[in-house]
């Protein structure tokens, strides 16, 4: 039997969070009078993105609230012992920033168009279920998915097995019936290959540097190559020319 479902990935494979939490925090810092605070824009937007990494990190390890992560970071990125209040105050004011550049991917719709009779569609996240099932909604594209699963709530996260493994089982398929696309090519490539799912790696270029391709995954450039690797419609792109 073939792939009957797809499960996504959510930053960076469907929604250009890079994109927007670099022109949101970009934006915000404009705002605050703070673009030369920390060595430049580029040297700004590094080092958001590092506290943002670790503390997210925090959170997954059940070591801090999630409002506490967000304050972590503020911390953190100013370099200041500001109060839960200020803090919380700093980061909605960013968020404001950074929710007014979310969009999808502009391969995101017409694959999910062209794949909607055929397979059955979730989300696996290694975010917060708060997180995503808001953003999936303000994007317009929740309805699309039967099922979003985050690692927060699951208490496992990619790219161990038992993530990946929950999906299928929420969607009540084996995973060789299921297909997993991601962007990073360890924790979702890597991960869903050594899970025994179809594991499809979409290179966004925003793997971190140095990453090769994950062994067991279909790496792809765009959207469009999904459809004919799944065998779904070959008249739809072409099949990936990187093996």
């Amino acid at each position: 039997m073939g792939i009957r479902a797809v499960v996504w990935d959510v930053d960076d494979t469907i929604f250009d969070y890079t994109t927007a939490d670099r022109s949101g925090m970009r934006a915000h810092l404009a705002a605050e009078g703070l673009l030369e605070a920390h060595g430049g824009v580029d040297a700004a937007l590094d080092r958001w993105r590092e506290c943002t990494e670790r503390h997210w990190t925090r959170f997954s390890a059940g070591e801090t609230s999630f409002e506490g992560q967000r304050r972590d970071r503020v911390r953190a990125f100013l370099g200041e012992p500001l109060s839960d209040t200020e803090a919380e105050r700093w980061f909605l004011r960013y968020m404001g920033h950074y929710e007014a550049a979310w969009a999808l991917f502009p391969d995101v719709l017409p694959a999910l168009d062209l794949l909607a009779a055929g397979h059955r569609h979730a989300v696996l996240s290694n975010s917060s279920l708060t997180v995503q099932d808001r953003k999936l909604r303000v994007l317009g594209v929740r309805d699309r998915f039967e099922a979003v699963l985050c690692a927060a709530e699951l208490g496992v996260s990619k790219p161990e097995a038992g993530a990946f493994l929950a999906a299928c089982a929420a969607l009540e398929l084996a995973p060789h019936e299921v297909a997993y696309v991601g962007d990073h090519p360890e924790i979702d490539g890597r991960g869903a290959a050594d899970a025994g799912l179809l594991s499809v790696w979409i290179d966004r270029g925003t793997a971190p540097a140095g990453a090769g391709g994950p062994s067991g995954a279909h790496r792809i450039a765009t959207l469009a190559e999904l459809p004919a690797l799944l065998g779904s419609d070959t008249r739809f792109g072409a099949p990936s020319t990187f093996g």
